[in-house]
């Protein structure tokens, strides 16, 4: 037996990168465009609770609370849209599970945003709705979509793995089937 031709190695390599970075770009485009809904939903949330009615609004003097009920609302959104269309393909474990840990993982982010807003809104004294808007939703925002495609992929849906068939077949059944 001989070795495989250097050019078969390299097309193997070639076509197993492109798969992989092809697959990669389209989880991260469903993802942005999940992302986007639920950002919207988001920031109109936020803004409404912050200053919809004004100065006698319930959540106008305390940004911080509204920001959780924005989030909250979002997430719920997000957890829907990824689940049954950026990660469908992925592996599934039960709902129960992963829309726990979908709230884990958003909490961690949530922290992150609510520690961006905190830091310009009372550390810095920045406490117009402009301030607020860019410390929570554009930087805070920023790095926990970052932490959350990440830590979705790690660990609320997780890859199939290739070795098993009869897992692979439950996986890919349940990935389509609904609640």
């Amino acid at each position: 037996m001989s070795a495989p031709a250097p050019a078969s190695v390299f097309q193997r390599v070639h076509v197993l990168i492109t798969g992989t970075v092809s697959s990669l770009y389209r989880e991260i485009a469903k993802f942005g465009m999940v992302g986007l809904v639920a950002f919207i939903v988001d920031i109109g949330l936020f803004n409404l609770l912050r200053f919809g009615g004004g100065p006698d609004a319930w959540f106008y003097d305390r940004p911080l609370s509204a920001k959780v009920i924005s989030v909250v609302a979002a997430t719920t959104v997000a957890y829907f849209g990824n689940r049954y269309w950026t990660f469908r393909h992925r592996g599934r474990t039960n709902m129960g599970r992963e829309y726990l840990m979908f709230f884990l993982l958003n909490g961690v982010a949530l922290m992150i945003a609510l520690a961006c807003l905190w830091f310009s809104h009372y550390a810095l004294g920045l406490t117009g709705a402009l301030a607020d808007n860019i410390s929570a939703n554009v930087v805070g925002l920023g790095l926990g979509t970052l932490f959350r495609f990440w830590s979705y992929r790690r660990w609320v849906f997780p890859a199939i793995p290739e070795s098993d068939s009869a897992e692979h077949e439950l996986a890919e059944r349940d990935a389509s089937a609904p609640i």
